[in-house]
């Protein structure tokens, strides 16, 4: 069996809109490694888009995960519920940023726990509105699109979207996008389009994932918890990507002191197996009536094992340091190619394993150097490299290595990185 093959496969029986960005098909993986069906070794810098944290197949989550399975793999946690579940929402609440007693619902993917956030939310505050920001990605369903501040590829040919929805700015020093402007943006908001009294919730997503990995400065998200104290609105973060250790803390709001409202919860929180969640204030999370939350395979009993696994080897392995000192080594390495490129690589920034570069033309913010990034996508399969692109104009390459990976395989996967980001310049 070759890539090729199973591409030409792939490719007659799966829809286009599903694409793949490697024409790599998989055949075994372990923390930070991976091997295709022809024998190639592959450094993991995508860790499944930052869900794989404790690595690929981390012995302690693929135990746990057996184990339940002779169990059994499902009653639904809404017919038949069971301790591994209560257990799981208990350690969630417990770790969750704040002091507020707090409650907690699994469902199975981010962007239902998105919605999930609204719909609390909305039943909570008897209110309609809900405040995302430009650049901002919550997912790929319809109301989730319509809180995507993104058109291409998530938005378009798919509306109309659901009503209700607005944006704003989101701060960002290197594109001159201020805190002040930002937040004045929110404010003119009530003027313009909604009055606060009207607005159920402001979504936020502490450092923006598919929006560049711009990090929300402290002062951002202490306006946006003033502004919701204010008006009586729920302040709701996007933890999804950034959650468990990847931005050396458990949670990056913890990075502000800011204590949400409502978090999502997913990537990271299982190791690979599908499953999600919110974590909120009791009294918020308590607005819903009985049965208005929840579905058929939230709270996977299986997912829930590894769910709990995966907390156990975040603390065991210290993993929420060893993030911080993986980003140091990264941000270290990165800002020596930038000062071999600075007409190319204009910012290097992390915060923790969240490592991203951006990538202008002749030193120019305003010129993103989309091409290029494009190219070193295309072409890092050939130095034995997993990369992911983001960024509101596409010219972001971010990295999200295993929190499990050795500073050797760091070295010899941003080794390949220089040769590769050389190459491409030159071409």
């Amino acid at each position: 069996m070759t890539n090729a093959n199973l591409q030409a496969r792939k490719t007659k029986i799966i829809a286009r809109g599903q694409g793949n960005m490697y024409p790599v098909y998989v055949d075994h993986a372990k923390n930070a490694e991976v091997w295709d069906v022809e024998g190639n070794r592959f450094i993991d810098f995508g860790a499944g888009i930052a869900v794989c944290n404790t690595g690929h197949s981390h012995p302690k989550v693929v135990a746990a995960a057996k184990a339940q399975l002779d169990k059994f793999s499902h009653t639904c946690i809404m017919v038949n519920p069971y301790e591994i579940g209560v257990e799981l929402a208990e350690k969630l609440t417990a770790i969750a940023p704040g002091d507020s007693e707090k409650k907690a619902i699994f469902v199975s993917t981010g962007a239902e726990a998105v919605e999930n956030c609204v719909k609390i939310a909305r039943a909570y505050t008897g209110r309609r509105g809900v405040i995302a920001f430009n650049g901002g990605f919550h997912g790929r369903t319809n109301l989730t699109m319509a809180l995507t501040g993104k058109i291409t590829p998530y938005k378009n040919l798919f509306g109309p979207f659901p009503g209700d929805i607005f944006h704003a700015p989101f701060p960002i020093d290197c594109h001159d996008i201020s805190v002040k402007a930002s937040l004045k943006a929110v404010e003119n908001l009530f003027k313009v389009d909604i009055a606060p009294t009207d607005v159920a919730a402001i979504i936020v997503e502490p450092v923006q994932g598919e929006g560049g990995f711009y990090a929300a400065p402290t002062e951002f998200l202490l306006g946006l918890r003033a502004i919701c104290d204010e008006h009586g609105i729920v302040l709701i973060a996007d933890e999804i990507q950034t959650g468990f250790g990847r931005t050396g803390k458990m949670f990056s709001c913890e990075h502000s002191g800011v204590e949400p409202d409502l978090i999502t919860m997913a990537k990271g929180i299982a190791g690979g197996f599908p499953i999600a969640a919110v974590v909120g204030k009791s009294e918020i999370m308590d607005a819903p009536l009985p049965g208005g939350l929840g579905g058929t395979y939230g709270g996977s009993p299986v997912a829930c094992a590894a769910a709990l696994a995966v907390l156990e080897v975040i603390e065991e392995e210290n993993l929420v340091s060893r993030s911080v000192q993986i980003g140091a080594i990264f941000n270290e390495r990165l800002s020596t190619l930038q000062s071999q490129y600075p007409m190319q690589i204009g910012e290097v920034r992390n915060q923790g394993s969240m490592i991203a570069i951006e990538l202008y033309k002749e030193g120019d913010s305003e010129q993103p150097n989309t091409e290029l990034t494009q190219a070193i996508i295309a072409n890092a399969a050939k130095y034995g490299l997993i990369l992911l692109a983001c960024g509101f104009y596409g010219n972001v390459i971010r990295f999200l290595p295993a929190l499990t990976i050795s500073d050797e395989i760091v070295n010899e996967g941003l080794d390949q990185f220089s040769k590769l980001f050389a190459e491409a310049v030159q071409s």
